[in-house]
């Protein structure tokens, strides 16, 4: 009786799965409306781009982990197929400021100096830079499928800040200003996932290239020994980077990162960044811990890059939260891990600028 009852438990549980699964693949919930969020994500860049805090020398700007590189890898997934190939005026000048600074990595100031703060900002925002400026080039290129000479500048520049010696060989110098969960002592091993995400989807085998290998293997040799010490949020960046710089992950270590994500996973589908680590907010101030965008394109999107299948009936519940929950302004909502700001505020929408990304790059990933 007990056995009969266990299967029965069982089967109930596919059947669920598998109709949610089924619902989603019909359609059966709202759908995401991909021209608003492109909107949004313009309208937020536009306004960074031209807002006095982020002005930098040379006629250039500050490009953030929040807003800007977040939005050079999702409005490049927006503008794949039947959205053409063609960047829009905002990316156009995005992609502009990256170049010019790149081009001119000796003569341009760092965003932040140590005279302006505290030693070491100065190669904190070096080191930080160049990896988001050859991200953002190299998913372009990626698009693209060659590799301009900016951006192999932009990687020279990379390569040439690349630590060679102690504990974080093979990492890069990060900013820290103690600001979940970008700008923290942490947040150098999450720097140097998207470093791996650069190299590995630089289009014709820049990764092969022979100059580039002692470095290439310090990379892979630096987030191999951290992996196991980050948290998940690291982590989640860490199996994105595995399923473009092989030799960084194993099949069971990937499994690992999968397993803990969806344990995780809340009754909506949905996944709570503050879950995501041990995060308390400098203000004292209870930290937001519903399912929000950010956590769940994230989450979602490192699965499906790293081979979970699309079909997949928890993937199909993320997938389904996150249509769900894109707002009308084509927003998806996100809370400050470190303060509780004004969500309606420029500053209050930082993290919403981030969530809005993943969530396109996770609804739009395999499509």
């Amino acid at each position: 009786m007990m056995f009969r009852a266990a299967v029965f438990v069982l089967m109930c549980c596919l059947v669920v799965g598998a109709s949610a699964n089924a619902r989603a693949q019909r359609g059966d919930v709202p759908g995401w409306n991909s021209d608003a969020a492109a909107s949004y994500l313009d309208g937020r860049l536009d306004w960074w781009m031209d807002w006095p805090t982020a002005a930098r020398d040379h006629g250039t700007f500050c490009v953030s982990c929040h807003t800007a590189t977040p939005y050079a890898l999702a409005r490049t997934a927006l503008r794949t197929g039947s959205k053409g190939v063609t960047a829009g005026a905002v990316e156009r000048r995005l992609l502009e400021n990256v170049e010019r600074r790149v081009t001119a990595w000796q003569e341009v100031e760092p965003f932040y100096s140590d005279e302006q703060f505290r030693a070491p900002k100065t190669s904190e925002s070096r080191g930080t830079e160049a990896i988001l400026n050859t991200l953002i080039l190299a998913n372009r290129d990626a698009r693209r499928g060659s590799l301009s000479d900016t951006t192999r500048q932009a990687f020279d520049n990379l390569w040439g800040l690349q630590l060679t010696g102690g504990e974080t060989a093979g990492a890069w110098p990060w900013l820290n200003f103690r600001l979940e969960p970008w700008e923290t002592q942490t947040a150098q091993y999450y720097g140097a996932t998207l470093a791996a995400v650069a190299v590995g989807s630089a289009p014709g085998d820049y990764v092969s290239t022979p100059g580039v290998q002692p470095q290439v293997a310090r990379l892979r040799d630096y987030l191999r020994r951290g992996a196991d010490a980050q948290h998940l949020f690291n982590r989640l960046t860490l199996l994105w980077a595995s399923a473009d710089l092989a030799g960084v992950l194993d099949s069971p270590q990937q499994q690992a990162i999968v397993d803990e994500a969806l344990r995780l996973q809340r009754e909506d589908g949905g996944w709570s960044l503050a879950s995501l680590g041990t995060f308390e907010r400098r203000d004292g101030t209870p930290l937001a811990t519903d399912s929000d965008g950010y956590a769940t394109g994230l989450a979602v999107y490192a699965m499906q890059r790293a081979g979970v299948a699309r079909d997949d009936a928890r993937l199909a519940r993320g997938r389904v939260w996150l249509r769900r929950h894109q707002d009308p302004d084509g927003s998806w909502p996100a809370a400050s891990l470190n303060r509780d700001h004004d969500p309606e505020s420029d500053r209050g929408r930082f993290m919403r600028d981030a969530a809005t990304a993943y969530a396109v790059l996770a609804l739009t990933a395999g499509d």
